[in-house]
């Protein structure tokens, strides 16, 4: 009894999202497919769907144009042998940390929080001491920052893709002076 209940919640949930924005039970399917298997053609989605591959190309180009399905390229972070790490800061500028990100290849992407932290930042390096020193460039010595917590992210249950900066040689990680010398510490 309870697996019906929990499973008539989850149909539920996914009914409100797809609602909320915009799309049907077809685009479900459709970007379903596509997350589970990204090299699918048109025609195979069509196939699964019972639509044509006119359709099918129509309705992603839709999800597409709503923002709800993005294709990126990246590194697998659940199979890549790097150090992966979540920065919580509180800070009293969060505006000027986000710039922070955007310039270091070594920042991945910041999430804003509501709550103790007000800032959480995904970051790579090749180990722990790389991302304790950035953190420490840019933020532990900041006046603006009240806090800071470092997560070391051990695993990872899904495949997770994000878009890592591979122009930099391991010699360009200037320990002493600068983080990468691409952003502008």
């Amino acid at each position: 009894m309870r697996i019906i209940i929990l499973l008539n919640a989850q149909k539920r949930v996914k009914k409100m999202i797809s609602e909320k924005i915009g799309i049907d039970q077809i685009d479900c399917r459709i970007m379903d497919l596509i997350q589970k298997a990204p090299n699918l053609t048109h025609t195979e989605i069509a196939t699964h769907v019972n639509r044509s591959q006119p359709t099918v190309g129509m309705r992603i180009k839709k999800l597409e144009n709503l923002g709800v399905l993005k294709f990126q390229a990246g590194i697998n972070i659940k199979v890549a042998d790097l150090c992966f790490a979540r920065v919580e800061l509180q800070t009293k500028n969060p505006k000027m940390a986000i710039e922070i990100v955007k310039d270091c290849p070594f920042m991945l992407n910041a999430f804003l929080l509501s709550g103790n932290s007000n800032l959480s930042i995904l970051m790579v390096g090749l180990s722990f001491k790389d991302i304790d020193h950035i953190v420490n460039r840019h933020f532990r010595n900041d006046p603006h920052v009240i806090s800071v917590h470092i997560d070391i992210i051990a695993d990872v249950v899904n495949d997770f893709v994000l878009p890592i900066d591979l122009n930099l040689e391991y010699g360009q990680l200037k320990i002493k002076s600068c983080c990468c010398g691409k952003c502008n510490c």
